[in-house]
């Protein structure tokens, strides 16, 4: 059954007549009347019988009515969308993540999605960093990236990738010729992190805190930079991802492990279940994931 005829019977029954249907089809009578036969003739039987002038639909008139209607909403959303790819669609992807180290992907991420989708804007929402679960729930973002997933029955949750945690310390410092350290050998450290609440950081929320324990001394500065120059005058340690820690290895701090296996954390990137997003959403996510992927893949260097 081709999809004109779809569309024709569609036009008959919705406009109610003849004449208006062939209005709506650009059709002349013959035209339609022609193709209305040749779409009979294709299925095997009536489609419409005649009652005072007007065409009511046969059962099978009726089976094939239904199926047009369904499979032609579809195929015309498929052409809007394809279009909408086509001529470039515009929009607004606000995201934020809860670690300020994980920014650093913006630009390589930006380069790819903008050659594809030139008028949707990327809108960094740092206010929520931290906090970026709750503020998708509360509508204030579209994507949020987090290692916490909290709230899955209103929140889908993707797996972008599972990256190292490791403590960064001078060389100067007694973990240096450590293999590895374990929670309990935090109790005696001097611990910077980057910001408050503690349940917003990795290393207290699975680590430290279910143990009850608590750092000697806590150092609260938002900069790396500035963290790794306290780490390499041995007054602290640092605790970061591989990837995020990469550019600061040198031959004044070291990378150690947490635990013997190893300390681990999942990130996802969030989005809302309830809600439909563009297509530009999911090349977005699928960019992100590559470039992340490629960062967290790298080996930690030593």
């Amino acid at each position: 059954m081709e999809i004109r005829y779809l569309r024709l019977i569609k036009a008959i029954v919705e406009e109610g007549s003849i004449t208006r249907a062939m209005d709506v089809l650009f059709l002349s009578q013959s035209a339609l009347s022609y193709q209305l036969k040749e779409a009979e003739l294709q299925i095997g039987t009536k489609l419409f019988f005649r009652v005072n002038k007007k065409l009511v639909l046969t059962p099978a008139g009726k089976k094939l009515y239904s199926t047009a209607t369904r499979v032609l909403a579809e195929l015309d959303e498929t052409e809007d969308e394809i279009r909408r790819m086509m001529d470039g669609e515009s929009g607004t992807i606000r995201i934020s993540t809860e670690c300020y180290t994980s920014y650093h992907w913006l630009p390589p991420v930006l380069k790819k999605f903008k050659s594809e989708f030139p008028n949707v804007e990327i809108e960094i929402v740092f206010e929520a960093t931290h906090h970026p679960v709750e503020k998708l729930l509360a509508g204030e973002l579209d994507l949020a990236i987090t290692s916490n997933p909290e709230h899955p029955e209103q929140i889908e949750f993707i797996q972008l990738f599972s990256d190292e945690m490791l403590a960064v310390v001078s060389h100067q410092h007694p973990w240096a010729k450590r293999e590895y350290v374990v929670s309990e050998d935090f109790q005696d450290a001097t611990l910077i992190i980057h910001s408050l609440p503690l349940d917003t950081v990795s290393i207290f929320r699975t680590q430290l805190t279910p143990k009850g324990l608590q750092p000697k001394k806590l150092i609260i500065l938002p900069l790396t930079e500035a963290s790794i120059e306290l780490v390499k005058a041995n007054m602290g340690v640092i605790v970061l991802a591989n990837w995020a820690m990469k550019p600061y290895i040198n031959g004044q701090v070291k990378a150690v492990r947490i635990n013997p296996e190893g300390f681990f954390r999942q990130q996802y990137i969030a989005r809302m279940r309830n809600r439909k997003y563009p297509v530009y959403f999911d090349y977005f996510i699928r960019f992100l994931r590559e470039e992340l992927r490629t960062n967290a893949e790298t080996k930690t260097p030593q």
